[in-house]
């Protein structure tokens, strides 16, 4: 280590930095996870994860991000860690370390679900809060033992049920744990402004505020359907009188339903959430790294409005697809579980806005239809067999690892379909990357009654 004892040295390395600094690109790291679990009763489950963090070897602090649970329990299947990809950005970019984390019985996750409050007239909610805090405190577990990872640091970070099992987690804290951050936090919401006895929802946070005594942040919007303005109050009021140490934010409305604050405001939230972490000592690095976004144009459609808009299709995670109409309409949705359920959600959103028929626009980051087959790279120069070190699809066993190979080296437009029970398949020298992805998701589909989902797309991988 250099000191004051050595002025020279230290000037001249100083100077090395000052010039070569923006020669060192920095940038972020998605990689998928699968984290094995092993819980307190016995039985185990993987849980499906998703980590970005700065490139490099670390160590870098941990922060658990954790997603809400739909009104709707058949949309569980579906999410992904995907889709919070924006947010963990926001994150990853300040020098964090994100797992994204789906919880037992979400998305490709182990089941059985495991979070249920039980019938509305009666819910215990810190049942449901304490099973979902440990499948964080598992997630935690798994990741302190990487590399990359500094387990003296670790944030919990949740939106809405998130939100309520990262407070929980602060409750019963992991060795580690220095703060949560709860973004709308809660459970129960049936209907806008309708909770499942409120006062149970209330007293669950009096429980954890026995307990809980690491610094937490709450931000709710002013205009939340799920858990408005007067019922976050008490929640937090019954939290801090019986001990706990919780900062309460109200944040402005936003859109219809403010519920969505952490999705739809970022630039709002991130000096809050700034502000929280320097007074609690928490700032990884004094810069946030600047990530490079594709220089995607707006489809000609839109109107000057909607084209303001769509930076935030381009900031969404993967697995996503952009639908216009003639007259300006549009839908997109990002975060699916395979390319084919964003373009079929796309043009539904679509569709509800027009009487007109919508097309595809993008899919992911590159034109779709038409607008693809003018940017289409001349047969000549389609992909050659040349081998590139992609990694298998976590989902693989250890045979079908074996035979990725074989994927690797194949020639042409090509695509790699797999299912969350390892199952598998692909297709190369295909006319287009539609229909490499067509055939890919059909073969997969012989072999598993799972949904299969394209995660490689020639050489390029998609989470």
């Amino acid at each position: 280590m250099l000191s004051a004892k050595h002025p020279r040295r230290l000037l001249a390395l100083l100077l090395l930095l000052l010039c070569c600094g923006p020669a060192l690109a920095e940038g972020l790291t998605q990689t998928p996870l699968s984290i094995p679990a092993r819980y307190p009763d016995g039985s185990s489950a993987t849980l499906e994860a998703m980590l970005l963090r700065p490139d490099g070897p670390g160590p870098y602090p941990i922060a658990i991000l954790s997603h809400g649970a739909p009104r709707n329990p058949a949309d569980r299947a579906q999410m992904t860690p995907l889709r919070y990809l924006p947010e963990a950005r926001e994150f990853a970019r300040r020098g964090w370390a994100v797992v994204s984390v789906m919880r037992r019985g979400y998305g490709g996750s182990d089941g059985p679900y495991s979070e249920s409050t039980g019938p509305c007239d009666n819910p215990d909610y810190m049942r449901s809060a304490r099973q979902s805090s440990e499948d964080l405190r598992q997630a935690i577990r798994y990741v302190a033992g990487q590399p990359y990872a500094d387990a003296s640091r670790i944030l919990a970070v949740g939106v809405s049920a998130g939100g309520l099992a990262s407070v929980a987690l602060s409750a019963d804290p992991p060795p580690g744990l220095k703060a949560a951050i709860s973004f709308a936090g809660g459970r129960g919401s049936v209907a806008d402004n309708e909770v499942c006895q409120e006062n149970r929802l209330v007293a669950a946070f009096g429980t954890m505020g026995r307990s809980s005594r690491v610094p937490t942040l709450w931000i709710y919007s002013e205009n939340d359907l799920f858990f408005g303005p007067d019922l976050a109050r008490r929640m937090w009021e019954a939290f801090t009188q019986a001990g706990g140490r919780a900062e309460f934010i109200a944040a402005p409305a936003n859109g219809k339903d403010g519920h969505g604050f952490f999705s739809a405001a970022i630039p709002q939230w991130t000096p809050m959430v700034d502000g929280f972490l320097a007074k609690n000592g928490l700032v990884p690095r004094g810069t946030p790294i600047t990530v490079s976004l594709p220089a995607l144009a707006p489809p000609p459609e839109l109107s000057a409005a909607n084209r303001a808009k769509f930076p935030a299709y381009v900031e969404a995670g993967g697995n996503k697809a952009f639908a216009v109409s003639s007259d300006g309409a549009f839908g997109w949705k990002s975060g699916m579980r395979s390319l084919d359920e964003a373009q079929k959600g796309a043009l539904e959103n679509c569709m509800s806005h027009t009487q007109k028929g919508c097309r595809i626009a993008y899919l992911n980051d590159r034109p779709a239809g038409a607008a693809a087959e003018m940017a289409a790279v001349p047969p000549a120069e389609t992909p050659r067999p040349t081998r590139v070190g992609l990694a298998p699809p976590p989902e693989l066993s250890a045979a079908g690892r074996e035979k990725f190979g074989a994927y690797v080296e194949a020639a042409g437009r090509k695509a790699f379909a797999v299912s969350q029970d390892g199952a598998f398949g692909w297709k190369a020298g295909m006319p287009s990357e539609d229909a490499a992805r067509r055939a890919a998701l059909d073969n997969c589909a012989k072999f598993t009654r799972h949904t299969c989902y394209v995660v490689i797309l020639d050489d390029r991988p998609l989470r």
